[in-house]
């Protein structure tokens, strides 16, 4: 009887602590909301939206605002929760992403669309690292994420192979800052190129090669959205679809660049105590990418209403710009001052591969399959 007087005591002791325990996320996923509230509030700012700047996108602005003035002063109590939502809210976020994809996506912009989507991450990411790590002497992280925004969907990819990378928030704050830019800078540009062509008939100047062009070389959905509207809705819906395929890369991207880089350390590791592993030894599997794969195939099915899918995308749009922001209220400034211009300067070169590559990509592949 005493024994088990004692053993319910102990579980009281307990209760209050594991409550203590999830109390001390609540101020930092709080402050995390509120920031993803305001950032989800100033994207239907019709001068923001023009623009191509998404929820995402301010909301790690908003949050690298608030981490280098308010946090500091009250960090002890935010950490936990801005902890959290920065790696559990955004693996959850990258899954319910699922939800927007359909592998029938596929089928409307055909072989050539998945190819040419193929070829441009390819080039863009191999071509980050390279120039990266020789030419700009950048760590080599962060020559992966800038290559990782610019070849797959902008700040969504990067937030997704952070994990992976186990990269710094400062390495992640500086491959979005990339995007935002060139991203920016592209919805411009594009229509500008499209009328230089109308002129000169360099490429095909129909509303689909447009849209394709668009779709495979953009960062951000939205920025790919304002670019193709500037032209035609038949070209924007073409460059949505386009894009969305290449969005559907990133999970066997993350995964092929998780096992790349367990052999990479197997192989040191070898070299340094000459002792031999096993092919996947040490691999980080990235498991959210599964099921990413795994959500879209079910949202393939079309089983969902469309109301539904509305609501999980607005709860997914949520928990992302949560999870920005966390990045963003993590990351100090002086980080980011000490990364210099030479993370710009490697972006301004994959944006200019993206647009004379990709249009080169695009016209040979379109040339040889259509």
């Amino acid at each position: 009887m005493l024994a088990l007087e004692k053993k319910n005591t102990d579980m009281l002791d307990c209760l209050p602590q594991w409550l203590q325990l999830r109390a001390d996320l609540i101020p930092g996923l709080a402050l995390c909301a509120v920031l993803s509230v305001g950032a989800m509030l100033l994207d239907r700012v019709p001068w923001l939206q023009a623009h191509g700047l998404s929820a995402l996108t301010l909301a790690i602005v908003l949050g690298f605002v608030v981490g280098n003035t308010v946090l500091p002063k009250i960090d002890n109590l935010c950490a936990p929760g801005v902890v959290f939502a920065k790696q559990y809210l955004l693996r959850l976020g990258i899954i319910l992403y699922g939800f927007r994809l359909t592998f029938q996506d596929m089928g409307y912009v055909g072989l050539t669309g998945v190819i040419i989507d193929a070829l441009v991450l390819t080039t863009t990411f191999s071509l980050a690292v390279l120039l990266g790590v020789r030419l700009f002497k950048l760590e080599r992280g962060t020559a992966m994420l800038i290559g990782i925004g610019s070849s797959i969907c902008g700040a969504a990819a990067i937030m997704a192979a952070e994990p992976v990378l186990k990269a710094r928030a400062e390495q992640v704050t500086v491959a979005v800052s990339t995007v935002v830019v060139f991203g920016t800078l592209a919805i411009f540009v594009y229509p500008l190129l499209y009328s230089l062509n109308i002129h000169w008939q360099f490429l095909d100047t129909t509303d689909f090669a447009y849209g394709l062009f668009v779709g495979s070389t953009i960062h951000e959905v939205a920025q790919v959205v304002a670019a193709g509207a500037a032209i035609s809705p038949a070209a924007a819906d073409t460059a949505v679809i386009a894009k969305m395929v290449r969005v559907m890369m990133l999970a066997p991207f993350l995964i092929g660049l998780a096992v790349y880089l367990a052999r990479a350390k197997a192989a040191q590791t070898t070299q340094q105590q000459g002792r031999k592993q096993g092919v996947l030894a040490g691999v980080s599997v990235p498991w959210f990418a599964f099921i990413f794969v795994a959500v879209a195939g079910f949202n393939s099915l079309q089983l969902m209403p469309e109301a539904t899918l509305l609501h999980i995308t607005q709860v997914d749009t949520a928990l992302l710009a949560m999870a920005m922001a966390g990045l963003g209220l993590t990351t100090d400034i002086k980080a980011i001052r000490r990364a210099g211009f030479k993370p710009l300067m490697l972006a301004s070169l994959l944006f200019t591969w993206l647009i004379v590559g990709g249009a080169t990509l695009n016209y040979v592949i379109s040339a040889v399959l259509v």
